[in-house]
């Protein structure tokens, strides 16, 4: 399942020292040590294991893995997502996403519908069911984000969200501010949020 984790550039692959987030030659390091930016890696390392550990645990009762739950949650938030829009954000090839896709729609979750201008186009969009899942999934991790942040103290939402963004790749910037700004703003609890 390589494909998964592989980086594709308008189609190519990324240079080496793109995917592996190498500096590239005539531009400075970083201004802490070494040490210090290995512990900041380490703790990515186990933020991420926990932060995915949750929905893993109830995905498991489901028989789906990650591609899964990432599928639903873009599919969720971007309501009327077209198949093509969704392999650009995932950056997986044509073939994962089409059995995982197969899973989800076979088993009720995701419901893919043709295009009102384009009929080749397939729209995709949740089910109540792959709603429910979707919104399940993401409650834990809500939880942990939410009090991580409180936890880091005022100030925290505005800087970790620069520190994410920018150790999103330069050149997908725009395009995960595009695809963030169409996100649906959940509202308050009790509240349905997105369309249907």
């Amino acid at each position: 399942m390589t494909d998964l984790n592989e980086r594709l550039i308008q189609g190519q692959k990324a240079p080496d020292s793109k995917r592996r987030g190498e500096i590239a030659p005539g531009r400075k390091r970083a201004h802490l040590p070494e040490a210090k930016l290995l512990e900041f890696a380490e703790l990515l390392f186990f933020a991420y294991r926990d932060f995915t550990g949750d929905p893993d645990a109830i995905l498991k009762h489901f028989g789906f893995g990650r591609a899964h739950h990432r599928v639903l949650h873009f599919v969720n938030r971007h309501s009327g997502l077209r198949v093509a829009d969704l392999l650009d954000i995932l950056t997986i090839t044509k073939q994962s996403l089409s059995r995982v896709l197969k899973e989800l729609i076979d088993k009720g979750y995701i419901v893919q519908r043709a295009g009102c201008s384009d009929r080749r186009e397939r729209l995709l969009f949740p089910t109540d069911k792959g709603r429910a899942l979707a919104e399940r999934l993401a409650a834990p991790q809500l939880v942990r984000l939410n009090a991580a942040l409180k936890t880091a103290g005022p100030g925290a939402e505005a800087t970790v969200h620069r520190f994410l963004e920018a150790m999103v790749n330069a050149e997908e910037r725009p395009k995960v501010s595009s695809i963030m700004a169409a996100s649906p703003v959940p509202l308050e609890e009790g509240g349905k949020g997105g369309d249907q």
